[in-house]
């Protein structure tokens, strides 16, 4: 009993407290949200379940997950990548969703049966693969065919999410793979040689890969009259935020604007009306600062693959931070992006909780972490 005792008591100490804290405590302030849409109708109380059932799994496979060190993690990349890539590929095949986005594969399992988002999935892989190869070029990795190589990396992923029919996600993926390649030191004439590009690729992407209604997502924008059908969703989100005013109407007062899928991709509509500006505004500097924490990880991470592992973590919740508030606030299209911690999903937050593992897991075998052990008690430096 004394060795357990012993074993978490040093895992405390040599595990990042702070950044656990505020991950979990955007959790349960998940968890309360939803609460208050099942108590309006909002909401099935099999999401809130769901909800708390994979905080809870996605909370246990961080801890052990950051048990190991993240090189021998990442080493398993030949067993991970494959699996995540396949799991992608049978979307094609037997996907489940909307029409236009069919991203998601139904596990039946009778009264435990759940949709899988593989998209998800590989975010982690996708993070963990670009670590590796920016660390294996890193000395070298403006040479022009290394740049090449490393484009045909992200490029397949963001192309093969894009085909899939999921252009948040598919967005989410060149923001990490972008945001790596910067931290990494990508040359500055290769950032003019993109920007100089960006109007004929944005080009070929609007009139030969985008479908027209995900075109249509973006007229939108400028225009909601354009169709009203379409416009729907965030009208209504961007109508729920102006009832919340300063203050907000109160989580629980059971008097809430009905927004499609309020409690996934628009939950920050409800916050709003829930809470207000002020509510609004503690999501948005809680998020940040878990996003600046895990930045701040990367600095001291013993090597640059664990670097580059905290700067993809650090792009992916900072996109999907940025782009679900902008949908939200209507000033960026509806791309089925959700609100890191807080919106209502399985599979999002349990690899979620995956990043927050490996974050976890860099920060063990940093500089700070150098005084204490595998199981997080002291080392005996002497």
């Amino acid at each position: 009993m004394k060795k357990i005792w012993a074993a978490l008591t040093g895992y405390v100490r040599a595990t990042d407290k702070w950044l656990i804290f505020l991950w979990v405590g955007a959790s349960a302030a998940s968890v309360l949200f939803l609460y208050g849409l099942y108590t309006s109708d909002l909401a099935s109380k099999s999401t809130v379940l769901k909800q708390v059932a994979a905080i809870a799994m996605g909370f246990v496979a961080a801890v052990v997950i950051s048990l190991f060190d993240y090189h021998t993690l990442l080493k398993l990349w030949k067993l991970y990548m494959p699996l995540a890539l396949l799991l992608v590929g049978l979307t094609f095949f037997i996907g489940t969703g909307t029409r236009t986005d069919e991203a998601w594969i139904n596990i039946p399992l009778g009264p435990f049966s759940f949709s899988l988002q593989p998209s998800e999935v590989l975010k982690i892989s996708f993070i963990t693969t670009i670590a590796l190869h920016l660390s294996k070029v890193h000395e070298n990795m403006n040479a022009p065919l290394n740049v090449l190589l490393l484009c045909v990396h992200g490029g397949v992923h963001v192309l093969l999410i894009q085909l899939q029919g999921d252009s948040g996600s598919a967005l989410v993926f060149l923001v990490i793979f972008i945001v790596m390649l910067f931290f990494a030191g990508i040359s500055w004439k290769y950032i003019a040689a993109a920007v100089v590009l960006l109007v004929p690729l944005v080009l070929v992407v609007w009139f030969f890969i985008m479908t027209p209604d995900q075109q249509m997502r973006f007229r939108i924008v400028q225009n909601p009259e354009l169709d009203s059908a379409y416009a729907y969703q965030q009208m209504q989100g961007k109508l729920a935020l102006g009832v919340g005013g300063v203050q907000g109407t109160g989580i629980f007062s059971g008097r809430h604007v009905r927004v499609p899928e309020i409690y996934n991709d628009f939950i920050f509509s409800f916050i709003g009306e829930a809470t207000g500006f002020m509510g609004c505004l503690g999501v948005i500097m809680l998020l940040t600062a878990i996003c600046f924490k895990i930045l701040y990880n990367s600095s001291l991470a013993a090597d640059n693959t664990g670097r580059f592992v905290c700067v993809g973590v650090f792009a992916m919740m900072l996109a999907q931070t940025i782009m679900n508030v902008g949908m939200c606030i209507g000033v960026l299209p509806v791309i089925g992006v959700t609100l890191p911690l807080f919106s209502a999903g399985g599979t999002s937050v349990i690899s979620l909780y995956l990043a927050l593992g490996l974050v976890l897991s860099v920060y063990r075998h940093s500089s700070t972490g150098l005084f204490y052990n595998e199981v997080g008690a002291p080392k005996e430096v002497f």
